[in-house]
């Protein structure tokens, strides 16, 4: 293979991940409390020094090669949607950035999520897949008058939290969690937090991944053809 083609295909395989990635975040664009993704690109060279100030002696393959770009790593923005306020109630937003509602998902695990379109569900606050709202001491909250104060709220940095689906996430082993006490100035009543996808600046990234995709496939296509050529030269100066 020539080796200019290692770095295009390599190229077309991350835009087709970029593709993916702000896909579903259009998907999700009125979901709520949902944060879009992003990914970071670098090269091989980036990992061979990592490796390497780590005392580990990886093998040079060729200069090409150690420039394939590659997808580095994906990372969640943080940014707070807009607070939209609806009246029902057993909506609530949350005031601060970096704070989450806790869920009982069906596994038993403990989740985070800030989407707090809440129901009653025989008399136990839930999420809308019919998971438990928890507390501050993780127990199942029983709808009262004053079912606000109850809710559990914890703070945590994204960067010790995985996406699992359903719009909610789970703990890291390392991840700090600090739970609150009281709530009162971490919760909006009657209010949701709405995605914070930007449709506009989001489909401009979809446009700009799919035409690098084409142009890294263009390129492919020009080499193939220049070896075509060469080869059918080659031939019939050895008649």
């Amino acid at each position: 293979m020539n080796q200019g083609t290692y770095p295009l295909a390599a190229s077309m395989i991350n835009q087709i991940n970029r593709l993916d990635q702000i896909s579903n975040n259009l998907a999700n664009i009125n979901t709520n409390g949902f944060k879009q993704e992003g990914t970071s690109e670098t090269t091989f060279n980036y990992y061979l020094q990592r490796a390497q100030e780590q005392n580990i002696a990886p093998t040079k393959i060729n200069t090409v090669v150690n420039n394939i770009p590659k997808i580095d790593s994906k990372f969640i923005n943080s940014e707070m949607g807009p607070i939209a306020m609806t009246g029902n109630t057993f909506d609530f937003a949350l005031s601060n950035p970096d704070t989450f509602f806790k869920i009982q998902n069906q596994n038993g695990d403990i989740v985070y999520t800030r989407d707090g379109a809440f129901k009653n569900l025989d008399n136990f606050l839930v999420d809308g897949n019919g998971n438990n709202v928890l507390n501050a001491d993780n127990e199942p909250i029983v709808i009262d008058e004053d079912t606000a104060s109850q809710i559990g709220v914890v703070k945590v940095s994204y960067d010790d939290l995985e996406k699992i689906g359903d719009n909610t996430y789970l703990a890291k082993s390392s991840a700090q969690i600090e739970s609150f006490e009281n709530n009162d100035s971490l919760i909006v009543k009657g209010a949701i937090e709405k995605s914070n996808v930007n449709s506009v600046s989001t489909m401009v990234e979809l446009i700009d991944a799919n035409r690098r995709f084409e142009q890294a496939q263009k390129a492919v296509k020009s080499i193939d053809e220049l070896n075509a050529s060469l080869i059918e030269k080659i031939g019939s100066n050895t008649k």
